[in-house]
Parts: C-alpha cells; structure tokens; sequence
C-alpha cells in the first residue's frame, strides 16, 4: 500500500509534464506563424495605401512595424485528492490536471520620415536593382513597365537623340516605350537576351620589364589580383572588375576584354540608375534596333505611376510589333488597382480611404507585380532601425 501511495502521485507529475510540454510548442508555432502573417498583411496593406493618397492628392507616409516581442507564460496545475479507509481493499484517488498558456505581445511601430527616408525613396533605382530582379526570374517587361520611367535613345557614340517617355499622357512614345518592352521580353524568353554586367579584366600595372617576387604575387592574389605575363615578355597587374548592366542580343563574353572595358567605360558617363540597352542589328531580334538606356524611377515615381494609371491616366491596350514573336502577357495595366465603393470579391490586398476602396486585382500577373512593388520598397528603405523614435503598443 505505501509503495503504491507513491507510485500514484508520481505518475500524475510525470503526466502534467507531459501535458504541459505539448501544449507549449504549438501555441508557441501558431502565435509566431500569426504574427508573421500579420506583419506581411500590414505591408501589403501601407503600399496600397500610399497608392491612395497619391491617387487623392495627398502625400505619401510609411510606418514600419520595426520589432514585436511577445512573452509567453504555460502554466499547469496539478491537484490530486485521496481516500484512504482503514479496513478496507479500496481506496480513491482523484486528479485535477490543467494547462493554460497565456501570452504578452508588445509591438514597436515606427514612422518612416527625415532627410535620410525621404532621400531614399526620392532616388531612382541602380541598374544593379534591376538586373537581378531579372535574374531572379522576373518578366523583364513587367519590370520595366514598373521601374522605367522611359528609354533614351542614344547614337552610336552615346549622345542623345531622343526620349521615349513610359506614360499615357504621351500617347505615340507610351505605345513604343510598350512595344520594345513586349520585344525584349520575347526576346529573354527564347533566352537570346543577355540582362548582366560586364566582367573584365582591368588592368593595374602594366609594362613591368621584371618578373614580381613571390611575397608581391602571394599577396596580389589575397587581394583578388593577379600578374600575368604579355607576349612581349613583360609582367601586368590585373584585377577582375564587375562593370555597369548592359542589355543587348549579343553575348558580352564574345567580346574582347579590350571591348568589354570600352563599353564599360562609355556607360560609366551614364548616370547609375540608367540600364544600358543595344539590340544589336544582325543578331537575334536586330530587325528592331535600339541603342540607349532604360531610366529607371523612383519609388515614390514608382508609386505616382501606378496610382496615375488607377484612374487620371489608365493605360490603353498595346499590341506586340508585327517583329516581334508570341509573347505570354501583355496585360494593359502594369498594376491593375481597382477602385469602388467596396472591396471587390477577388482581391490580393484592398484598404479603403474616404469612401473609396483599393485593391489589387487578383490575377496571376497582378500578384506577382504586387510582389515586386513591395520588394523594391524594401530595397529603397533598406535599415529603418534608429530612424527615429517607435511607438510602443502593449497588449
């Protein structure tokens, strides 16, 4: 019987522990997974909203939800009640087990604004940006439609001649700024567009008569440099160098390094935010030329554009040209906002703003937009932390 006495309230803790350590980890997972949903939704939800205001005239303001922590508290209780009557064979025991979990989340929010947010979201894109949302898979001519602002056509020497302006309120321009987008996208899908950066060898030191010592050419190499030796028998110090962005119907590893640092150099007087563009006659999609640089935006140009195309300046339907192949897409609008007095029934996100709600259309090209749109906000904040003071929220 004692032997027993202590067997029972062994196995009630050992089975409160249990009940506690499975109770714990899922509610741990669903409050995080929650919490991250919630901070997307919020998003997903200022982007659209700034959209608003410029569609309404009003100026642009971001918050950042800049940290949430969140302390969780499992408790179990354990109560056991027994009975013991002298002389007989039985006794009673009874157990009350229970678990709660309870959690304390505080949220920090951060007003986006000052010199330094400002600057960034008033700064065009670097070519670099959009290179790899290329590479990363994206249509380039959904990325265009979104980030260019147009293309500036350039002579054979780099000197302007003309601007062929993204924007419905210049018709003619408008449908051919479209038109070389829906080729180059053509073009990338039959995988004979080259959206890179140039590499070549640059180089440093040249000319040298005798060869280098060891300790020199160990430590050129730390340095990513290297000595060569010419024909001519004497040594150069060279470095690979990752230049600007081209974009063009012929491989820029075919070219020289001699060519590719050349052309480097001539894009170089280009600002940094220009893509440089040469479709090349001669070559695959050369029945259409074009030699120049695609300008990139802002992301506060970025928002105007799409909130002009929501209603003051809808974009029209433009077809492919007749040289240019099949292409998958050619929606209208680069990122259709739907505006009404309620949420439509298919939205990827909607807020509403003086009676007016805003939402995105849900369509496979929308949401991929939509997607792009928020990773280029994110690239044009970049750090929010320390730029300025967070309003606390404890629940």
């Amino acid at each position: 019987m004692p032997c027993r006495a202590r067997t029972r309230p062994s196995l009630a803790l050992l089975l409160a522990l249990v009940v506690a350590g499975c109770a714990g980890p899922p509610v741990l997972e669903r409050q995080v997974l929650g919490y991250d949903e919630v901070t997307s939704r919020i998003d997903q939800s200022l982007l659209l909203l700034n959209i608003a205001r410029v569609d309404q005239g009003r100026p642009v303001h971001f918050t950042s939800t800049s940290s949430i922590a969140a302390t969780f508290d499992w408790t179990t209780t354990l109560g056991v009640v027994g009975q013991h009557n002298r002389g007989s064979i039985a006794d009673f025991l009874s157990l009350n087990l229970g678990a709660s979990a309870q959690e304390n989340p505080t949220f920090s929010i951060l007003p986006l604004s000052g010199q330094a947010f400002t600057r960034r979201i008033l700064t065009p894109f670097r070519d670099d940006v959009f290179e790899f949302l290329v590479f990363q898979g994206g249509g380039i001519d959904q990325i265009m439609r979104l980030m260019a602002g147009g293309i500036e056509q350039q002579s054979d020497a780099g000197e302007f001649e003309r601007f062929i302006e993204n924007d419905p309120a210049r018709p003619a321009e408008y449908r051919e700024f479209r038109r070389l987008a829906s080729h180059l996208r053509w073009l990338n899908d039959q995988r004979k567009l080259f959206v890179t950066p140039l590499v070549y060898e640059e180089v440093l030191i040249s000319g040298q008569k005798a060869a280098p010592p060891t300790g020199e050419v160990l430590e050129a190499a730390k340095e990513g440099m290297r000595w060569k030796r010419a024909a001519d028998g004497s040594y150069a110090l060279t470095q690979t160098t990752q230049g600007r962005v081209v974009v063009t119907n012929v491989d820029p590893m075919s070219l020289s390094d001699d060519e590719r640092f050349e052309l480097d150099e001539r894009i170089r007087r280009n600002p940094v935010n220009f893509v440089y563009l040469d479709i090349r006659p001669g070559a695959p999609g050369g029945d259409y030329p074009m030699r120049g640089a695609i300008k990139l935006r802002s992301m506060l140009q970025i928002l105007s554009f799409v909130a002009s195309g929501a209603r003051a300046l809808p974009e029209p339907e433009v077809a492919p040209d007749r040289r240019t192949g099949a292409v998958r897409e050619n929606p209208r609008a680069t990122l259709d906002i739907v505006i009404g007095e309620r949420a439509p029934a298919r939205t990827i996100a909607s807020v509403e703003l003086d009676g007016r709600s805003y939402g995105v259309a849900d369509t496979a090209w929308d949401r991929r937009q939509f997607d792009t749109l928020g990773l280029l906000f994110q690239t044009a904040v970049g750090n929010v932390g320390g730029g300025g003071i967070p309003i606390t929220i404890s629940k």
